[in-house]
């Protein structure tokens, strides 16, 4: 061995766990609490705002739940904290929860446990993997598209230099515990905007089960509650399956295929300063994405109008004014880029199941693509 260099690969282990129940606070929590470490841990519940407004009966529950379980629970003040995008672009969120991880003794070997949509899960969980180098999670999400798809990742971060996600960090959860009780109170539009990344997972990696989808589109509008436990339920499966099996959790590769149709949607809901919720905007990627397929040769018309129609049957507005500048929508290619670092790489499907990956698309090409897409919309609502 060399005496002046010392090298050796870094095997860090991870355990990933996600697990679904109908009551995590009633009879079914044995399923989370006995998968959690003996003894009795310190505990900060962090609620959603919006989420806290719409179910208020949760939050003295999981408390009531926390004190009668004292041998494993030490429960600290719940926070709240407000929801949506709100909590990814103010950085008085993250002082917050800062704040009551030190006021509350919250340790290293304690836990954060977070209630709430994708934003509040990726805004908490920074604060709480920057805080003694880490403090661990426990996350609770409360809207489908939380629990089929944000909830599972193994990223936290909030917006900065008005650009998504800008700042943040790679920690994987201690749990993620995916109650179907919590989602009772989505509002329709909420509920929906969760199964756009259903369907992006599902042409990227299953065929099947995106034909299921576009059978079962309509029973999932209208929340039908067995074909969407089981659509939330494959599509964390899938996104999971590609964090643990990859070989690339925390991104060091150029290619994201996760974020297909994201490169646009990011961009879509700044540009639209938050009137397009990221399911919605995800709905619309999907679809200029498909069409950019088309344009470059690997794919048909016909999955293009199947990708819009499942789109379509789940509810969602597949145009927006913001598409009226295709120039403005470009920008996001660059930041796309620059945020994976190197080469431009977009990952894109050629049929459901069979991607493909580019690294060149100029303004053109993106312009025709969104062209494309905006047309086949119309006539959908012919």
């Amino acid at each position: 061995m060399n005496p002046d260099l010392f090298q050796s690969d870094l095997q860090i282990p991870r355990r990933h766990v996600v697990v679904f129940c109908d009551d995590a606070f009633g009879p079914q929590s044995d399923r989370w609490v006995d998968l959690l470490p003996e003894g009795c841990h310190r505990i900060l519940p962090v609620f959603d705002g919006g989420f806290d407004a719409a179910l208020p009966a949760c939050r003295p529950r999981v408390e009531a739940f926390l004190d009668a379980h004292s041998s494993r629970f030490d429960r600290a003040s719940s926070l709240v904290v407000p929801g949506g995008e709100v909590a990814k672009n103010d950085p008085k969120v993250i002082d917050s929860v800062l704040a009551s991880i030190h006021s509350e003794n919250i340790c290293r070997q304690s836990f954060v446990a977070i209630f709430g949509g994708g934003a509040v899960l990726d805004a908490v969980g920074f604060a709480a993997s920057i805080a003694h180098r880490g403090v661990k999670v426990l996350r609770f999400p409360t809207t489908t598209l939380a629990q089929d798809d944000a909830g599972i990742g193994v990223k936290n971060g909030v917006n900065h230099h008005n650009e998504k996600n800008w700042q943040g960090v790679f920690a994987v959860p201690t749990a993620v515990i995916n109650d179907f009780s919590l989602l009772e109170s989505l509002s329709d539009r909420d509920w929906r905007s969760g199964f756009s990344e259903a369907v992006k997972v599902a042409l990227l990696k299953d065929a099947r089960e995106f034909e299921l989808l576009e059978k079962h589109a309509d029973a999932i509008a209208h929340r039908s509650e067995a074909e969407s436990q089981r659509s939330i339920i494959r599509s964390a499966e899938l996104h999971w399956r590609h964090i643990v099996e990859g070989g690339d959790p925390f991104e060091d590769e150029v290619a994201r295929p996760l974020d297909y149709g994201h490169w646009s949607a990011h961009r879509l809901e700044r540009l639209s300063d938050g009137d397009l919720k990221h399911g919605e905007a995800v709905a619309i990627g999907l679809g200029i994405d498909a069409a950019l397929a088309v344009e470059l040769g690997h794919a048909t018309s016909e999955f293009q109008h199947r990708v819009l129609g499942v789109l379509h049957n789940l509810g969602f507005t597949l145009d927006h004014p913001q598409l009226d500048d295709p120039a403005a929508l470009f920008v996001g290619i660059e930041q796309f880029r620059a945020h994976l670092g190197g080469a431009l790489t977009l990952t894109l499907v050629a049929e459901p199941g069979v991607s493909f990956d580019i690294h060149e698309a100029d303004f053109d090409l993106i312009s025709k693509a969104i062209e494309r897409h905006r047309s086949m919309v119309r006539t959908l609502l012919v």
